[in-house]
């Protein structure tokens, strides 16, 4: 019986690689994309700027020092305050959280600023209305709470799962040696994003693991790259070597 085989890139019609080309950009602008988000989002919550393992603690596990409030501020909503309003709301917690010095000194800034979404009309995110609510968040920064985590995470099993699977599928028509890489290749950011999403839980446990946040990404993404450097580059610039020219394009079963 004759060895199965399947088409590497160059054996595929014209309007495969297309397809498969096309696929390859909208996903890797989403990728580039959600590493921006990414990177805004737990950058600089330990008051420095870039992305470090204490931004990842704080954003898990919590802040030692910091309020709820404070944390916010001083992370992902840096870019929506001043630097005056952000210190008048943090001197503000510090100085007591005085019911008087609210409404003249810190819900000003509030409208101005943050109660087109801290309205109370999405439950994901604090409500900022009124001092009573305000309250809620002066409190010692935990981290994301549990409720949180598992929205988060089914997100990212599911999104995730279903772009790796996708980019992939269009990967295994490269030719790659030895074969046991590429298949070292596709599994690895199926493993990482598992060591990823089990990581933020076990930061609010033990907070080396943040160790285990970034090295899960850091592997993701490298994944990613490697996948559709090596699709796009085999797909429209690769020669493949004579052995494979000579049956037609078809690698081997075991590829």
């Amino acid at each position: 019986m004759a060895e199965r085989r399947f088409a590497h890139f160059l054996n595929l019609p014209p309007g495969s690689r297309v397809l498969y080309t096309m696929t390859l950009v909208v996903l890797g602008l989403g990728y580039l994309f959600a590493m921006i988000y990414i990177f805004e989002v737990h950058a600089g919550r330990d008051g420095k700027p870039g992305l470090s393992i204490n931004d990842l603690v704080i954003a898990y596990s919590g802040s030692q020092k910091d309020t709820r409030l404070e944390a916010a501020i001083k992370g992902p909503m840096s870019g929506m305050l001043h630097k005056e309003d952000s210190a008048k709301i943090i001197t503000w917690v510090r100085d007591g959280s005085k019911r008087e010095d609210f409404k003249t000194k810190v819900a000003p800034i509030l409208q101005e600023h943050c109660l087109s979404c801290h309205d109370g009309s999405n439950p994901h995110i604090p409500d900022l209305k009124g001092y009573n609510n305000v309250m809620k968040t002066v409190q010692l920064d935990t981290g994301m709470n549990i409720s949180t985590l598992v929205r988060v995470s089914h997100i990212h099993l599911f999104g995730m799962t279903f772009i790796f699977f996708v980019i992939s599928l269009i990967f295994v028509h490269a030719y790659v040696r030895p074969p046991w890489l590429k298949s070292a290749i596709i599994v690895t950011p199926f493993v990482a994003i598992i060591l990823d999403i089990s990581a933020w839980y076990l930061t609010k446990v033990y907070t080396p693991f943040a160790w285990m946040v970034m090295i899960g990404g850091g592997f993701m993404g490298l994944a990613f790259a490697i996948q559709w450097i090596v699709s796009i580059y085999q797909m429209w610039f690769y020669k493949l070597p004579p052995e494979i020219t000579e049956k037609g394009g078809e690698l081997p079963r075991n590829d």
